[in-house]
């Protein structure tokens, strides 16, 4: 039997595991050269909260108040993402294009605020030939808040793109590809960017906090070539008066109980990241676990994000929900930490570890199944999915900043009342503190279920199924 060239190509194309994430409108190629924008954002997200804040503290001898501080700015902007995503709704230009050029200044921003960054933060430590002592403070909050801006602006303007040209069927299914992509480059950079500045000096800090801000450029640009049609402008169109972000707001609120679920995203993702920065210290003090054990920890929460996404793909191919597929992995995020709690007492690593996959499970789930729901949600009047998806990126991200800060907070807190027998002699130990914001982010997870709940009802009465991920052939 002889095939035709054009049924052989759609055959190896549905083989891959992203192949049902493909339309005529937006072909392989094009889908997956869009995805290299969440690269570079996953590439600058392990550059601000991983890296660079071991090496301020570490190297150059930075005090961790002030780089907290400084790692709390791009969390401080994170609001900004509803405004970008309604601005880019409406943006109006000559050729009609509304996401690249969002994309294009979110570039050059977060290309901009890396590029001065090291500099700064030399500046910062002492390193300068003038004594100006505010030039190394007001120099690094500057390059961490264009960091910060590029990276809101370049995710939420790509995202609403790749809404835009997916279809209805097949956006559930970009959210996917969108979202792998995304761990892809947190994991790659990790490991590149840990290598490259294993034998440290102020030149290799210069060389690769700026070759991230080269590669963040050309990533972007790759990304945004020719993925927006140019769509002329007639003069009237362009003299129409744009709508206001109330009235913008009002109508996404109408059309698809907006507010609930951003609410939902705003706490669950507070009670999946308060432990970002106490699992591995938890790991290492409570039950002694070696640096190179507790490392281990990144991986094995990726590992179960990634069976997330593999049982995303077979339940939303069986029409669940995506409001109930967040349930499951709130349930299986109360799971892990009880594992985790139940460690300490039993003196079990396997039991940790088992808590830090179903962490990772828990959030990942919980994550694209949100997401999934903003990129569908219902659009009226003048809301936008820019709108939409803004307003998911900016609870989520502002969820996650104040989970981090909340969580250390209370750690120390609760460990210097029990260190001091303020909480009498049984919890005079140094898991206590870490055991309190377990237990705090067990109460949080049961919180956005109750928040969910009316969701899933209305759900459930109003619409006949979801939309299928139909990523069946996802590796796990």
């Amino acid at each position: 039997m002889i095939f035709k060239a054009s049924a052989l190509k759609k055959l190896s194309v549905n083989l891959l595991p992203f192949g049902e994430a493909v339309s005529d409108d937006l072909p392989l190629g094009q889908l997956l050269r869009l995805s290299l924008f969440q690269v570079s954002v996953g590439m600058a997200s392990v550059m601000l909260l991983g890296t660079l804040n071991r090496v301020m503290i570490v190297e150059l001898n930075i005090a961790a108040m002030l780089v907290a501080t400084m790692i709390a700015i791009p969390v401080l902007v994170a609001p900004f993402r509803a405004l970008v995503g309604f601005k880019s709704d409406n943006y109006k230009s000559a050729i009609g294009w509304k996401r690249i050029p969002y994309l294009w200044f979110g570039t050059m921003w977060q290309f901009g605020g890396l590029a001065i960054m090291p500099m700064a933060l030399l500046v910062l430590s002492g390193d300068r030939a003038l004594d100006v002592d505010w030039a190394g403070y007001v120099g690094a909050g500057l390059a961490f808040l264009l960091t910060g801006i590029g990276m809101h602006m370049t995710q939420t303007a790509g995202l609403a793109l790749a809404a835009d040209r997916a279809t209805e069927e097949t956006r559930p299914k970009v959210v996917a590809l969108l979202y792998v992509m995304h761990l892809v480059g947190m994991a790659f950079s990790a490991i590149i960017i840990g290598a490259l500045l294993r034998d440290y000096s102020a030149l290799r800090l210069v060389q690769v906090v700026q070759g991230t801000a080269v590669i963040t450029l050309l990533l972007n640009l790759t990304a945004l070539w020719k993925q927006e049609r140019v769509s002329p402008m007639t003069k009237a169109q362009r003299a129409e008066a744009a709508p206001t972000f109330r009235d913008a707001w009002t109508d996404l609120a109408r059309g698809g109980d907006a507010g609930r679920l951003l609410a939902v995203v705003f706490i669950g993702t507070m009670a999946f990241n308060m432990q970002d920065v106490l699992l591995e210290p938890y790991g290492g003090e409570i039950l002694g676990l070696s640096v190179s054990t507790t490392t281990l920890l990144t991986a094995m929460w990726a590992a179960g994000a990634l069976v997330g996404f593999a049982m995303a793909a077979r339940w939303l191919g069986q029409n669940v929900d995506p409001y109930r597929m967040a349930a499951r992995g709130i349930l299986a995020g109360v799971a892990a930490f009880c594992a985790v709690i139940f460690a300490a007492p039993i003196g079990s690593p396997a039991l940790f570890y088992l808590g830090a996959i179903l962490i990772g499970f828990g959030g990942g789930l919980f994550g694209v199944s949100t997401l999934t729901a903003a990129m569908t949600m219902p659009t009226m009047g003048n809301a936008g999915r820019g709108l939409a998806l803004g307003a998911w990126g900016a609870a989520q991200a502002t969820g996650a900043g104040l989970s981090i800060f909340i969580g250390g907070t209370i750690r120390d807190l609760v460990n210097h009342a029990a260190g001091s027998g303020t909480l009498g002699e049984a919890l005079a130990t140094p898991a206590t503190g870490y055991s309190v914001v377990y237990h705090t982010e067990i109460g949080l997870l049961f919180i956005t279920l109750i928040v969910l709940g009316p969701l899933v009802r209305v759900r459930a009465m109003t619409s006949g199924g979801s939309a299928k991920l139909g990523l069946a052939d996802f590796p796990t």
